[in-house]
């Protein structure tokens, strides 16, 4: 498909999830120089990135709950929530955009994780809320008034937010293709279950090599 139609959508490429951040993930920062090339060919119809962005105390933190450690899970709103250190904060330096990224070619950028109450893992659609919806961010009525029709999916985590995000970009029709040298996981040990899961999607999973023109 023409690069006229396609979205380059980056999540989440923010310091608090690479070393020395609030939720690294290994080999976070590796994927920063080779993604800004990406970004800067300058040959994508539209460039999105999301921006995990919570509010201090968000529902999803350990700390907010009593006893409770990073990494154990408990039910919110009829699912299992796991909970995360403090991560990307509003207004702090390191729930910033990753400032090796060319961000002056960024058409928009999607703040998700706002609600102190509810999750974001997906860039278009929020976790569940207590009235077991999950609210859309507007990020495909947006794709399709720019006229786009299929996305380059990039960041992180692979194993969480560049998961759900492909997945609900799947269930909204869009075609995907998933540069899997662009991404990290914070569980490396299910990988290979990943990359299945993404293929039966109908996910193209490819190298940032095979995009390069």
């Amino acid at each position: 498909m023409s690069r006229e139609h396609t979205c380059l959508l980056v999540v989440d490429v923010q310091p608090d999830f690479m070393p020395g951040g609030g939720l690294a993930v290994e080999g976070g920062d590796e994927i920063v120089g080779p993604l800004g090339q990406l970004i800067g060919d300058g040959e994508f119809g539209v460039i999105v990135a999301t921006q995990d962005w919570h509010p201090a105390g968000h529902v999803s933190f350990a700390s907010s709950h009593e006893g409770k450690q990073p990494m154990e899970t408990l039910e919110l709103h009829g699912h299992d929530q796991i909970l995360w250190p403090d991560h990307c904060v509003q207004g702090t330096e390191k729930a910033q955009l990753h400032a090796g990224l060319p961000l002056q070619h960024l058409d928009a950028i999607v703040r998700k994780g706002t609600d102190p109450t509810v999750d974001s893992y997906s860039g278009f659609r929020d976790n569940w809320n207590a009235e077991g919806e999950r609210p859309a961010t507007g990020l495909a009525g947006y794709l399709r008034e720019r006229g786009i029709r299929a996305l380059v999916v990039a960041g992180l985590a692979r194993d969480v937010c560049v998961k759900w995000t492909i997945e609900d970009a799947v269930e909204a029709g869009f075609d995907v293709a998933f540069p899997w040298d662009l991404s990290r996981s914070v569980d490396p040990s299910k990988d290979d279950d990943l990359r299945r899961h993404f293929e039966e999607l109908g996910v193209e999973v490819t190298e940032r090599q095979a995009l390069v023109r």
